[in-house]
């Protein structure tokens, strides 16, 4: 394993820095601070897209091919917040699958239940999600799952329980974040999600450039 990657892999396990540092290192906006991303408060906004502990260059370095894999990678992990072990997992799975590598490989990290209570509106954060998939407020199909990696199929039902329909967060986000900011392949109404089929690769957010990632792995 390249030192580079063997680093962030093992940095992004234990990560304890601010979250905004991870967005200024990839270039973009990864919303990991949910409703602070869309705000004057981001750093992106105040800053730029400077990677953490440089200064503007006029003329940015250029990256050599696998620098541009690479980063590509890291980039589409710490989107959906995953470490490289579950990548991989995930990869291997879209090979066997003998569909599109790239599309599969979306599509399993983009129906993860985590991804799916966030993208539903249900709270700011994929990391408020994980929370209130843990403490077991998320039903699937009327059952309690706490798993967040959990992929959610065509034709199932998320909605939360009771106790956390009361919490402030969720009310706050089930106010703020109206139905036409969820993706036309789910369905909300109040705080009840339905899959209604597989999301198409361009409705995907990121632009990412799956092709990279799967020239990198079969390097």
């Amino acid at each position: 394993m390249p030192a580079e990657e063997e680093k962030e892999g093992v940095s992004m396990a234990r990560y304890t820095d601010a979250k905004c540092k991870l967005c200024r290192r990839e270039g973009q906006k990864l919303y990991l601070k949910g409703k602070r991303c869309s705000t004057t408060k981001c750093p992106i906004e105040r800053k730029g897209a400077v990677p953490p502990g440089e200064r503007p260059k006029r003329r940015p370095s250029r990256l050599s091919d696998y620098g541009v894999r690479l980063r590509e990678k890291q980039r589409l992990k710490r989107y959906y917040g995953v470490l490289e072990a579950q990548f991989r997992r995930y990869l291997r799975k879209a090979e066997k699958s003998g569909d599109d590598v790239g599309t599969v490989l979306l599509r399993l990290l983009e129906t993860r239940l985590d991804n799916v209570v966030h993208k539903l509106g249900f709270c700011w954060s994929k990391n408020q999600s994980r929370q209130l998939i843990r403490h077991g407020h998320v039903l699937v199909d009327g059952r309690k799952v706490d798993i967040p990696s959990y992929n959610i199929k065509q034709g199932q039902v998320v909605s939360l329980s009771a106790k956390a329909q009361g919490l402030s967060a969720v009310q706050e986000a089930r106010d703020q974040i109206p139905n036409e900011a969820v993706p036309k392949w789910l369905e909300r109404k109040g705080l009840v999600g339905k899959v209604k089929r597989l999301p198409e690769e361009e409705e995907l957010e990121g632009n990412f450039d799956v092709s990279l990632i799967v020239e990198y792995y079969s390097r």
